[in-house]
């Protein structure tokens, strides 16, 4: 709404300022931004990424935009997970999903009911015998209903939501020290779901 747009555009700026001061850095110390491009609500990734762009234009300093499901899946690669789901709370029942093998996407982010998501996970995985691996917010009270698709074998992370401010960071950091470094004006949100104006123009045209 655009009251809550309103209320995140003034919060956010004030919030990156309380962090800078609680750690004790002053912003001429920062040579690298990053930002979650989602995916996410509309309100908090428009706000998000215009914030981060007016900071990193500011600043003449690169923006790198993460994948939250990318970030997730590099939160879970260890030696013995062969596939990670990560799945983000997209709200009305539905999920954000992606399916990722050693922390490179192999199925692209799609949403669906969890129902529906497994149904097709299943489909995917009838001639795997790796250990599957499911993250993410929006795992949450589908614990019982994931094995119940997909058998006892899978697994879910502990915790199932981890904190993922810091990786971020450190993937951006990564990818700048590989030479990455981007322009603010070329970050795009990843929406998955198209926004509702546009479904409702459809449906009356």
């Amino acid at each position: 709404t655009e009251d809550s747009l309103q209320s995140w555009t003034e919060r956010l700026p004030g919030d990156l300022n309380g962090l800078l001061k609680r750690n004790r850095l002053d912003i001429s110390r920062v040579s690298l931004c990053a930002v979650t491009v989602g995916p996410g609500s509309f309100t908090g990734l428009r706000v998000g990424i215009a914030t981060m762009q007016g900071l990193a234009f500011s600043r003449k300093l690169p923006l790198i935009g993460i994948s939250a499901l990318d970030a997730l899946a590099k939160v879970c690669v260890t030696d013995d997970v062969g596939l990670v789901v990560t799945w983000i709370n997209a709200w009305r029942g539905e999920v954000y999903g992606a399916l990722y093998k050693d922390g490179r996407e192999v199925s692209p982010p799609t949403v669906n009911s969890p129902e529906t998501f497994l149904e097709s996970l299943r489909e995917k995985l009838k001639n795997s015998f790796s250990k599957v691996l499911f993250v993410g917010d929006g795992v949450s009270g589908y614990e019982s209903l994931i094995r119940d698709r997909l058998g006892e074998d899978v697994y879910i992370a502990d915790p199932p939501s981890p904190p993922l401010a810091g990786l971020v960071g450190k993937l951006a950091l990564g990818m700048f020290e590989d030479g990455l470094a981007p322009t603010p004006d070329s970050i795009r949100p990843l929406y998955v779901r198209r926004p509702d104006a546009e479904v409702s123009q459809e449906r009356r045209e």
